[in-house]
């Protein structure tokens, strides 16, 4: 499956360029579409964390500003990423190798950010008081809050969930890569 035929060992520079690449621009993937999903379930939060009182399209903003911190985490995703790609593999591996584990992480992230906003729904149920007490801008009633514990859960779910994955994926992809070449060697 991810097998690496002993004449890969050549480097492929266009390779890692995909790769980081590829890294950037599912971060801004990410961000777009986690961000999609969190202004349509909570307006409020945007307008009350961004302080978007007079944004009429509070949707679309939110989108816009998912692409942008997904860009952001994307390019330092990427970074760590294709580094430990080059170094471990000496520049070495095929594209398709390492879009499996970014592929794998992203994957990781959107779970993350689902966790996250399930836990802090879970945390406004249990405690409205604290959680009302404890974050800006809560709303009152019931419904609107555990809305807005979901956003603000999940967006903090996905950026833990991000430097989590990058930092396991990137061991699972040296592990997988040096498994991959033992078995070639022999």
């Amino acid at each position: 499956m991810d097998a690496v035929k002993p004449q890969t060992q050549q480097s492929q520079p266009v390779a890692l360029l995909l790769i980081a690449a590829t890294a950037v621009v599912g971060g801004a993937v990410v961000g777009a579409s986690t961000n999609a999903v969190n202004g349509a379930v909570s307006p409020e939060y945007f307008r009350n964390i961004m302080r978007w009182h007079d944004v009429e399209q509070v949707w679309r903003a939110s989108i816009a500003q998912g692409i942008f911190e997904g860009l952001i985490y994307g390019v330092i995703f990427s970074v760590v990423f294709t580094l430990v790609v080059g170094i471990v593999s000496r520049a070495s591996c095929p594209f398709p190798f390492a879009f499996r584990h970014l592929l794998a992480m992203v994957v990781a992230i959107y779970c993350c950010w689902a966790a996250g906003g399930i836990v802090a729904m879970g945390l406004a149920t249990l405690s409205p008081e604290f959680y009302r007490s404890t974050f800006t801008g809560v709303p009152d009633s019931s419904g609107p809050m555990l809305r807005y514990a979901w956003v603000g859960g999940s967006i903090w779910g996905a950026m833990f969930g991000g430097l989590l994955s990058v930092v396991v994926g990137s061991i699972l992809f040296a592990v997988r890569w040096h498994r991959v070449q033992t078995q070639n060697a022999v």
